[in-house]
């Protein structure tokens, strides 16, 4: 596991890290599969449209039926996703942990999400927290593959040895693994050395009143 003292990035996840996004993510897919007259997510889809890109999930379920799968990519693209916004909950003192990581080091959001994002930093008002945001736009993969964490440490100019990555999901952690980097679980979903409840737990962890190993 690589070791990082006082990590000079602090890279984060968005969904499941940042914000309790199950329902909006959960309408988003609810409301495209409305609009082509099918079933709406089961138990999995649920799961899967928390985990996945748009694009990862829309293939996902439609790869057997090309035409679906274009008229299911073509309204993701139209939705106004603004809609969804107030199902997106943040997680427990947010921006005081933002702020406290901010003060600290350079930091960053790291999300399989994609056309959303300068939807969710608007209305929720996030941009002074993060030196850069990188999504599925900004790197050739999506998580699990750590093409994204790359963008992101090639863009402030920091080695992995020197980062973290917050994440919520196996994918996460398989993105921080080849990427290089340490990894910061929240919740229970992933099976990880490291582990939080949840990100208000993070300054403890890196060591609140000094410096931590990790």
């Amino acid at each position: 596991m690589t070791e990082v003292l006082r990590p000079a990035l602090v890279m984060l996840d968005c969904d499941g890290v940042l914000f309790d996004s199950w329902e909006a993510n959960v309408g988003f897919y609810d409301a495209i599969l409305m609009r082509l007259g099918l079933p709406l997510l089961d138990a999995e889809g649920r799961e899967l449209a928390h985990r996945l890109s748009s694009a990862q999930l829309l293939e996902l379920f439609f790869a057997a039926d090309p035409d679906t799968h274009r008229r299911a990519n073509d309204i993701a693209r139209e939705m106004d996703y603004a809609a969804f916004l107030p199902l997106m909950r943040p997680v427990r003192d947010l921006r005081g942990t933002l702020a406290w990581l901010r003060a600290r080091g350079r930091t960053a959001m790291v999300t399989n999400r994609g056309s959303t994002i300068p939807d969710v930093m608007t209305h929720f008002d996030l941009a002074d927290f993060f030196d850069t945001v990188v999504g599925v736009h900004d790197a050739e993969r999506p998580k699990p593959a750590p093409d994204m964490l790359a963008v992101c440490l090639a863009r402030l100019g920091v080695a992995p040895e020197q980062a973290i990555y917050v994440g919520d999901s196996p994918g996460d952690y398989a993105a921080a693994r080849d990427a290089g980097v340490a990894f910061v679980g929240v919740g229970s979903d992933v099976d990880c050395e490291r582990r939080i409840a949840e990100l208000a737990e993070l300054p403890d962890l890196l060591g609140r009143n000094g410096a931590a190993a990790l």
